[in-house]
């Protein structure tokens, strides 16, 4: 009679204590825009594998890869409004919102994986806030290899930029490719193969990395290694899916959020020499561009930096003045 009744007692107090470790666990989704193939979508999904390993399966995060769950452009709104908990962007494509966004596009400013931390590092705080004003907090920012040129032909002679169609993937790049003379057009990463197949472009500024994983072999002969600048993409998070985690859970977000930044500059550090490798096999010439063609993106970064100083507030100069002064550049 004892084993009848206490059995079952038993088993409902084991079901209701499943029910509620159940009802404390928290799915959350992420969205990115680049595809499986790009490091910056794979640190993400060990990102999400060492929250998850971390917090016992209390924390799960579905990463949504190559646009696939909002597009590139609605990932920030939609993390904003709260449709989705967290989401991956190209830091400067929201320029529009406040230069500072896009003071790692300027040309000269920050040319080393070192330097391009230390720009991290200083600016973080004034992008923290901007981002708080919004509900949403950043959670780690990754550097892509140092962005070059992409053609279909070597590249000697700044006239080659006249009228050229030049993928470039936020304002700051279309500025930039204006100033050369070039016609710029806005193009998604997960489009390229298709933009250049229909002839909306004739070349493109982007990394070694993005060259590599996009088979960039396929349509274009040369990449003029310029070293223009190192674009980061930051990660970040709704503040109300954040505060709805019990504490332990918070700090082990923030703890997995600082490896996946660690993780992620070397993983970009380690991209960049395969990459290189990878095009030269696949038959793209690589070659550092010549004097005349230096001269000329300068010039052109010149412009891009005074227009950028017209529109900068004082905040956004004063940090930009800190790096400076911190990395001695």
């Amino acid at each position: 009679m004892h084993k009848r009744i206490t059995t079952p007692l038993l088993l409902v107090t084991a079901c209701s204590l499943a029910a509620a470790a159940t009802a404390h666990a928290a799915e959350w989704t992420m969205a990115t825009p680049y595809g499986d193939a790009s490091f910056h979508t794979q640190n993400n999904k060990q990102f999400a594998e060492d929250v998850a390993e971390a917090t016992n399966g209390d924390l799960t995060i579905t990463v949504h890869s190559g646009g696939s769950l909002v597009s590139h452009g609605e990932i920030k709104p939609s993390v904003r409004r709260g449709t989705i908990d967290a989401g991956e962007v190209f830091l400067s494509v929201l320029s529009n919102d406040d230069p500072i966004f896009e003071v790692d596009t300027l040309p000269g400013v920050a040319g080393s994986y070192e330097d391009a931390y230390a720009l991290w590092e200083a600016t973080k705080p004034m992008i923290t806030e901007l981002f708080a004003y919004e509900g949403m907090v950043p959670l780690y920012a990754v550097a892509w290899p140092a962005q070059g040129i992409y053609t279909s032909a070597p590249l000697t002679d700044p006239d080659q930029f006249d009228g050229l169609r030049v993928r470039a993937p936020n304002i700051n790049t279309q500025r930039f490719v204006d100033n050369l003379g070039g016609s710029p057009t806005e193009t998604e990463e997960s489009d390229i193969p298709t933009a250049f197949s229909t002839g909306r472009v004739d070349a493109m500024i982007t990394s070694s990395s993005t060259g590599n994983s996009m088979a960039a072999w396929d349509y274009v002969t040369d990449y003029t290694d310029a070293n223009l600048w190192l674009p980061k993409n930051i990660v970040f998070m709704s503040q109300r899916s954040f505060d709805r985690l019990d504490e332990a859970i918070q700090d082990a977000l923030m703890e997995a959020a600082a490896r996946a930044e660690e993780r992620g500059w070397q993983m970009s550090r380690e991209n960049n020499e395969t990459s290189l490798e990878a095009l030269k096999e696949n038959g793209i010439s690589v070659s550092q561009p010549n004097e005349a063609v230096s001269a000329a993106l300068q010039a052109a970064g010149d412009e891009l930096f005074a227009d950028w100083e017209s529109r900068a507030d004082d905040d956004a100069k004063q940090a930009l003045e800190s790096y400076r002064e911190q990395s001695g550049n």
